[in-house]
């Protein structure tokens, strides 16, 4: 099969998913990139800074993608959900284990134990370290707008 001029191969995938070619990849294979996981429990630090997140263990996979990430959430309930997502290992608070981190817009509810599905829609930024957590709480609000914004348009 050719896919924007090129055979489609887990290749083409790779390689669309490390540059952050989200639509390209997405284009590739007939779908959005999803990770699934189940939900474990963090240090509370993304509640602590006005973002709860939904924390899945890449268990310690090499992950193909990485950054801040605008997605769609599956396994909440009967419709997606929309949400801003940080693949890496949280270099500003010293993390050196590789996470998915979801904040799922408008939603607040215990789902440690639950399985979801995270599909990667637009990829927003590089993960970057800042110099403390008010920065670092600033920017997680820029990418909530952002990702609201791309989901809203797609």
């Amino acid at each position: 099969m050719i896919a924007d001029g090129v055979r489609v191969s887990s290749t083409a995938v790779r390689e669309a998913l490390a540059a952050g070619d989200m639509q390209r990849a997405r284009r590739l294979l007939g779908r959005h990139y999803a990770m699934t996981g189940r939900v474990v429990r963090g240090n509370g630090l993304g509640r602590q800074l006005g973002m709860p997140t939904a924390n899945v263990n890449l268990c310690r996979r090499l992950s193909p993608v990485a950054g801040i990430f605008a997605v769609w959430v599956a396994g909440l309930g009967p419709a997606l959900m929309t949400g801003v997502a940080s693949v890496g290992t949280r270099p500003t608070v010293g993390g050196a284990e590789p996470l998915l981190e979801v904040h799922v817009f408008d939603f607040d509810r215990d789902i440690y134990g639950r399985y979801i599905q995270v599909e990667f829609v637009a990829r927003l930024r590089d993960e970057v370290k800042f110099p403390d957590l008010q920065s670092l709480q600033r920017q997680m609000h820029l990418d909530a707008d952002t990702a609201r914004r791309v989901m809203a348009a797609a």
